[in-house]
């Protein structure tokens, strides 16, 4: 056995053109699986984390009528005594704010725009003091002013949205919305902020103003629509929901809370069936640096055919013989898998910190990740490690095929073999 371990690792050293080239083959279709698998990991998350920063929280509390309409935002289903809900969750530690959702006709001025027009939205009131403690709005302002407590006129739009209608900074805009009740009422309304959300979703559609604001024009008193609340990522949501209702229930409060999993189930829906897309994108790059990989394997095995044949014509056993070369084989996939994970590391290390910037495509387009321009790697693991034992594996399976067939041949015919 010492013997043939030797031998094999002397075939490394002294066939270093074929080892070598043997070895980037494995190493750079390694780099690609791994490269890829970081960005499809990466894009995932973000798109999750994105969804609770910007458009769900981690759960959200309603009223029990609301949930069955809630895609048509009714105002008459709304929660009565937000504040007594907000006191018992921070009792409990969790953190939560109260919102108003609702659609409206927004009207535009010439004056300001261009040219009238109108069109419908869907608009956000929020309470500026505890919106952000929840989601990450104010992490996003790029021009202008965030909303402020009481903010009678001022509204915020996405950049998004504002390049598409040409609105800017101190632009007047009329919201003509149905009240809680039936009653319309109009709301002239000036832009004082412009947001850029990572969230492509939100940033195409999006338009916030105060909470306050809104509930005395639509004849909400005090009502809202939503409480949304912010729970630990690390912690388990079921449980904690289950948590939160218990405590709901025992105060006698009439609510139900759904988690982030179940407004956005259609959403995860349709990544459930992306990640069967995405596991077959990395099972075509695996199978593309499989192929590299066997084609110069198989090459160097042939090529040693007449080796094979004078190693058995000077008494060396078959399986000795197979062994030798499997353990050179795996040699070869080890020294490539080294530099494959080494150059995984340093790709991935670029793409963890810096990523690609897709904003250009994702700017018209919509992949479905809720990312808007930047894509970036994530670290995983697993698969560095599916990535090593794939290239040593890989490289002594595909080095079986051409021993095995040069074994079955005769002594003459493999010492004849060009």
């Amino acid at each position: 056995m010492k013997f043939i371990i030797t031998l094999a690792f002397k075939n490394l050293s002294r066939y270093k053109r074929r080892t070598s080239i043997t070895a980037v083959a494995i190493a750079v279709g390694l780099m690609m699986y791994l490269l890829v698998d970081s960005i499809l990991i990466g894009a995932e998350n973000e798109s999750m984390r994105n969804l609770r920063w910007y458009e769900t929280a981690s759960a959200r509390i309603h009223a029990p009528s609301y949930w069955e309409d809630r895609m048509l935002f009714p105002m008459e289903s709304s929660i009565e005594n937000p504040d007594a809900v907000l006191a018992l969750l921070d009792e409990n530690g969790w953190k939560a704010t109260a919102r108003t959702v609702f659609t409206a006709d927004m009207i535009l001025y010439s004056e300001d725009f261009g040219e009238d027009g109108n069109m419908n939205v869907l608009v956000t009131a929020i309470d500026p003091e505890t919106d952000n403690d929840v989601f990450h709005f104010s992490d996003t302002l790029i021009d202008g002013r965030f909303l402020e407590k009481g903010d009678e006129n001022g509204i915020l739009i996405g950049s998004w949205f504002a390049e598409d209608i040409n609105a800017k900074v101190g632009y007047w805009i009329t919201l003509v919305a149905r009240g809680n009740g039936g009653f319309y009422e109009a709301m002239d309304m000036q832009i004082v902020g412009i947001l850029n959300c990572p969230n492509p979703n939100v940033n195409r559609t999006l338009l916030m103003m105060d909470k306050d604001t809104a509930g005395y024009y639509l004849g909400m008193n005090q009502a809202v629509t939503e409480i949304d609340v912010l729970l630990p990522e690390h912690e388990d949501i079921d449980v904690e929901m289950a948590k939160i209702q218990a405590k709901i229930e025992a105060s006698h409060l009439d609510l139900e809370v759904h988690s982030w999993k179940e407004l956005a189930k259609d959403y995860l829906a349709i990544a459930e069936a992306k990640r069967g897309g995405t596991s077959m994108i990395l099972f075509l790059v695996f199978i593309i640096a499989a192929v590299g990989i066997s084609n110069t394997m198989l090459m160097a095995m042939y090529e040693r055919t007449r080796e094979l044949g004078m190693m058995r014509a000077m008494g060396m056993s078959d399986n000795n013989i197979r062994l030798a070369f499997l353990i050179e084989a795996g040699g070869i996939g080890f020294i490539g898998a080294v530099f494959g994970i080494v150059l995984g590391l340093l790709a991935n290390l670029y793409m963890v910190n810096v990523g690609i910037d897709f904003g250009w495509m994702m700017r018209d387009l919509d992949m479905g990740y809720r990312i808007q321009s930047v894509f970036r790697g994530a670290w995983s693991m697993s698969s560095f490690i599916e990535a090593f034992v794939a290239g040593i594996g890989l490289s002594m399976i595909v080095a079986w095929i051409p021993i095995s067939r040069a074994l079955k041949m005769d002594i003459p015919s493999c010492l004849r073999h060009q």
